[in-house]
């Protein structure tokens, strides 16, 4: 499922990409934002695969605020005006429309980043196991910390740090939670909240909007936000429980 946000100051636009984005079954539509400050939030408390981002906004236009970004997501830019063009793709847009934007056009755009996706995909599927790495090292009290996948529990986001709850305590680090996602090995965490991410090893339930799971002897709930609550069933349909 490719996780779209939708950057655009004028609502109509805002209205005719999300009942575009309603068409499409692999697309689901994470936020709409209707500048770049909102869009940043939006990239910061979520892992997002897909930006369409418009070119004229006011304070700060589309491509200065991609220009911004260390990791952005596929980017399609949207707009009125074809002067754009080269300076899009000099930035390394997946596609550039022009408004209106059709419907046809616009499935053709979401083919070319699906595929640019399945490609990343592929190309992580081959590394060989004993390639991949078991841990990571997180910056903590002045020095580099070794924490294991394994011993991880779960992840809190609080603003800018993130609290790794671990089997004999919790690490506090200055990141977010976005750069630390995408450190994570997908196959064992899963973002159920924007501001969780547990293990999946770890869990034990899932009641209503909540996962449990057992941190230092005690029942633990976390909350599931309602943007990951249908890929985290998806999960378990998927017995990968």
């Amino acid at each position: 499922m490719i996780k779209a946000i939708l950057v655009d100051d004028e609502p109509l636009a805002l209205e005719v990409l999300e009942t575009y984005i309603q068409q499409i079954p692999n697309i689901t539509l994470v936020a709409k934002c209707e500048n770049a400050f909102q869009a940043n939030e939006a990239l910061k408390n979520n892992n997002i695969d897909l930006m369409f981002l418009d070119i004229q906004m006011p304070q700060l236009s589309g491509i200065d605020f991609l220009k911004t970004l260390a990791n952005p997501p596929a980017v399609i830019f949207t707009t009125a005006y074809p002067d754009y063009a080269v300076e899009g793709f000099e930035l390394n847009a997946v596609d550039y429309l022009l408004k209106p934007i059709s419907l046809e056009r616009f499935l053709k755009a979401v083919n070319k980043v699906s595929e640019k996706i399945q490609a990343k995909k592929s190309d992580h599927e081959d590394v060989a196991p004993e390639e991949q790495e078991d841990y990571i090292f997180v910056k903590a009290d002045k020095k580099f910390v070794k924490v294991h996948f394994d011993d991880i529990l779960y992840i809190e986001g609080l603003k800018d740090y993130v609290i790794i709850r671990h089997e004999t305590g919790r690490i506090i680090t200055l990141q977010t939670m976005k750069s630390l996602e995408e450190r994570l090995p997908e196959n064992k965490f899963r973002r159920i909240h924007r501001s969780y991410i547990v293990n999946i090893r770890k869990m034990s339930a899932i009641v209503g909007n909540m996962v449990e799971l057992m941190e230092g002897g005690k029942l633990k709930q976390l909350p599931v936000g309602k943007n990951y609550k249908d890929e985290l069933l998806d999960l378990v349909n998927d017995n990968k429980l």
